[in-house]
């Protein structure tokens, strides 16, 4: 039996949604015909049928927040420590990598992937360097010419001569971001604040009242609370040459645009367990951190949890009572939420991608393997090592203005009197910016 779903909406019922204008069409009495002979029954309370709808959090669970003073964000990372090229070729005995590190009098192995040499480098400019085999007169023809990747395990000299020629310098990898500026605001006319509506709203915080645009001023902010993480996810740096950059908007460098720029990207399926040893594997080159937190969609989650229960001794039925600690009466639980291959992962689902009016209804990402924990880096503002998490917020302060939330009232309603216009309006604005410290110690899943 398959089961087909035909939504209300493209992926949910979408409608309705907020408009422009606030209070239009908001109250149940517009709709009522009182000249009717019968008054309706009207339910008091507006009914919640899409529970809590907010998507942010998932900064606040993995990163912290922290104070900074300046227009550029700058911290330096760990290069490699060992020397090695990718993507070499050769020619007899001479192989061109551009800019590579080896000196004269280093000992090499040589590979294609699927034979490999070892050798010492006896000449070596900018750009190529000569190698003496170890094992035959000349590197051995069953070598590739293209394609080979070179790393060194040590070097040799002979008796009575000088020693390493040229040094090697820390490689500088500075990474850098630029906060930017998140604005809302919200206006109710002091008329509309004196209107009592019928129907009695509760907001995502608790407060309830008949006093609709409270609603209204509450879901923006709550938006606009939203729109603070997401802009932090989503967020791209404006292009040389593009319609922002030309109309002078910056952009910021968001997860996803850091990740597929700097991280490690993960496509397909997870059907079988050999698609989890993938990622164990991509750890395993990185920097091996050993608790990972999955972020991911819904049905993502689903494929990870088939995984896991095929390795059961139930097979086909993906359930164990002795695996859940539950007996016959109880509900099985069909999920999981951590397991260990190498490395312990935490699993959970990441409300922005199921939700159909955000990452749900067009993102191609489903889902994020974060590194739990704290990484140390130079940063470039203290000019000291500092301890951060992976993944944190910076937002603009000094010791004159904090703008890592800011809201105020202007107007002459609700209490307002900062001019004469006749509305309460609400303003709201942040000034942020993210840092991915390691970025390939991240997988994005996509």
């Amino acid at each position: 039996m398959s089961v087909n779903i035909t939504p209300s909406g493209v992926g949910g019922a979408l409608t309705p949604s907020p408009s422009k204008s606030t209070l239009s069409g908001n109250y149940l009495g517009s709709s009522i015909e009182f000249t009717s002979q019968y008054l309706p029954d009207v339910y008091e309370k507006e009914f919640e049928k899409y529970g809590n709808r907010s998507v942010s959090s998932f900064l606040r669970m993995v990163g912290a927040e922290m104070p900074t003073a300046s227009d550029v964000i700058q911290w330096s990372e760990q290069g490699r420590l060992h020397l090695a090229v990718t993507g070499a070729t050769r020619s007899a005995d001479q192989i061109t990598s551009n800019g590579h590190p080896f000196r004269v009098g280093q000992t090499v192995v040589i590979s294609d992937g699927t034979d490999q040499e070892k050798a010492i480098v006896t000449v070596a400019t900018a750009n190529t360097f000569d190698v003496a085999s170890y094992e035959n007169a000349n590197l051995a023809a069953a070598i590739a010419t293209t394609g080979l990747s070179v790393f060194a395990f040590g070097s040799e000299f002979r008796k009575g001569t000088v020693g390493m020629v040229g040094s090697l310098d820390a490689p500088k990898d500075i990474q850098t971001n630029n906060p930017i500026i998140i604005k809302d605001s919200f206006q109710v006319s002091g008329s509309d604040m004196a209107q009592i509506g019928w129907v009695e709203v509760t907001t995502e915080n608790g407060a309830t009242g008949y006093l609709w645009y409270l609603k209204s001023e509450h879901e923006t902010r709550l938006r606009f609370e939203d729109y603070m993480e997401l802009s932090l996810i989503e967020g791209v740096p404006a292009a040389a040459g593009s319609g922002a950059a030309t109309a002078t908007y910056q952009g910021t460098k968001g997860l996803f645009y850091e990740l597929e720029n700097r991280g490690n990207i993960a496509t397909g399926s997870f059907i079988v367990k050999s698609d989890l040893e993938e990622l164990i594997k991509i750890l395993d080159k990185e920097g091996a951190i050993q608790e990972n937190v999955m972020f991911v969609n819904r049905a993502t989650s689903f494929e990870i949890d088939d995984v896991l229960a095929a390795q059961n001794n139930s097979g086909a039925s993906t359930s164990s009572f002795g695996l859940f600690d539950n007996s016959e009466e109880m509900a099985i639980n069909l999920g999981f939420k951590g397991f260990n291959l190498g490395y312990d992962f935490y699993k959970t689902d990441w409300k922005y991608l199921n939700d159909p009016t955000t990452g749900g209804l067009t993102s191609s990402v489903d889902g994020v393997l974060v590194p739990a924990g704290t990484t140390t880096i130079y940063d470039q503002i203290l000019g000291k090592n500092a301890v951060r998490p992976f993944l944190h917020v910076k937002y603009r302060k000094s010791e004159a203005e904090d703008r890592k939330y800011k809201s105020w009232v202007v107007g002459s309603a609700g209490g307002a009197s900062s001019s004469d216009l006749d509305a309460m309006q609400v303003h709201f604005l942040s000034e942020r910016a993210l840092c991915v410290h390691g970025a390939n110690n991240f997988i994005l899943i996509k």
